[in-house]
């Protein structure tokens, strides 16, 4: 029998395939240091599941000073990772975030602890739909119970619980990453001494759930797909997660980026070939970032980390008020926003900032001028870490440290 088939024991039990398995041992064992826990310490999700044993895959630079209050939590936006100031296993390419994270850069590696987790429900170590059920054996696929990213949140204060960080010095991120520090600023604000979301907002809007379900119906009507078990069928839902990432990769640009990088100019022609291929440059870029982007990324985990955006909306979990949400809070925040981002725009972050003033929060808020879309927090904007770095100095003078 082809060892790469799927096949039945003599028991009945489904053998997963070969090249599955070396698929789902990606998700399992990764690259990078992975905090294990026990079925004995379960991570309690707000689906009602009870998720143990479950790890998670992190990353560290620099080091905790001796009273440990020096500590920054990095949360990673929707198809980011753990990787954020170390070269990514998978495409080679550097940390995510080196352009804000490193040695003399705002979040000072000299000076901070810093750390990044993988998020439950994703693909780079942490456990998710791509990781083996212990139960059966096989990728829990559709069987991973739905993830919010509250159960992120709870999830990263488990592993910094294990790392021995008590309390944050910062937490930090932009986009999905953004919705992560804000629940970490209203479930644990004890732990939060400074809050930074970026080209963030306190819920996903109709128009973004209407985005993620495009992509997520691209993956499902993808025939490889296989109701989630593609793992197991030996197949991978490659063009519809392409589709999906080229259609939310628009989501993360601006029509004045795009014209100014792509206008209407041909690839490599110099005439219309009268034909679908990719005559133009712009569809040439996103059909590679479709393309390059299923190399690395796991088709369900895009399910899951997609809904869990779509299901957050931090007012309506403090009865439709959000400056519930920070009541009592003493964090100090750092809001901030670009003028041409579309997908979270800048109403979202002045309505973070102005539930902040309800409470007497201490905020302060920014928006950066730029055209470079939702994207902006990832590339070279020295306005945006100009702005960082004026607030984390701050911030630590006012820590002591």
């Amino acid at each position: 029998m082809d060892s790469t088939l799927t096949h039945i024991e003599p028991g009945g039990d489904t053998v997963l395939r070969d090249d599955a398995r070396r698929e789902a041992s990606q998700a399992m064992d990764p690259r990078s240091p992975v905090m294990r826990f026990s079925a004995d310490e379960p991570l309690a999700m707000d689906s009602g599941a009870r998720l143990g044993p479950f790890q998670i895959a992190y990353q560290t630079a620099g080091t905790l000073n001796a009273d440990r209050s020096n500590a920054v939590l990095i949360c990673h936006a929707l198809t980011g990772d753990q990787h954020f100031a170390h070269p990514h296993p998978v495409t080679a390419k550097p940390g995510w975030w080196e352009t804000l994270v490193g040695p003399g850069k705002p979040v000072d590696t000299d000076r901070y602890f810093v750390v990044c987790s993988n998020v439950i429900g994703s693909c780079m170590g942490s456990t998710g739909p791509a990781s083996l059920d212990p139960a059966t054996g096989r990728p829990y696929g559709l069987d991973f119970p739905l993830v919010t990213i509250r159960d992120m949140v709870r999830a990263q204060a488990m592993l910094l619980d294990r790392l021995g960080v008590t309390d944050l010095f910062l937490c930090i991120g932009g986009s999905m990453g953004g919705m992560q520090v804000l629940q970490w600023a209203s479930l644990f604000p004890e732990r939060v001494f400074a809050a930074m979301p970026i080209a963030t907002g306190p819920r996903h809007s109709a128009q973004n759930i209407a985005f993620h379900e495009v992509g997520r119906q691209a993956i499902m009507a993808d025939p490889a797909w296989e109701e989630g078990r593609y793992l197991e069928a030996g197949t991978r839902p490659s063009k519809g997660l392409g589709v999906a990432r080229m259609g939310a990769h628009i989501t993360y640009l601006s029509e004045p980026a795009l014209h100014r990088k792509f206008g209407r100019r041909l690839q490599n022609r110099a005439a219309p070939t009268f034909s679908f291929n990719a005559d133009f440059q712009i569809e040439s870029y996103l059909r590679h970032q479709g393309l390059s982007f299923v190399e690395r990324f796991d088709a369900n985990a895009y399910l899951y980390l997609t809904r869990a955006m779509d299901y957050f909306d931090l007012a309506e979990d403090h009865g439709g008020v959000l400056a519930n949400a920070f009541r009592g809070s003493k964090t100090r925040f750092c809001v901030m926003s670009f003028t041409s981002d579309w997908l979270f725009p800048t109403a979202d972050s002045r309505a973070i900032v102005h539930a902040l003033n309800a409470v007497a929060a201490p905020v302060a808020f920014v928006e950066v001028e730029s055209d470079k879309g939702h994207d902006a927090f990832l590339l070279d904007e020295p306005a945006m870490f100009s702005a960082a770095r004026g607030f984390i100095d701050a911030a630590a003078r006012a820590r002591g440290l």
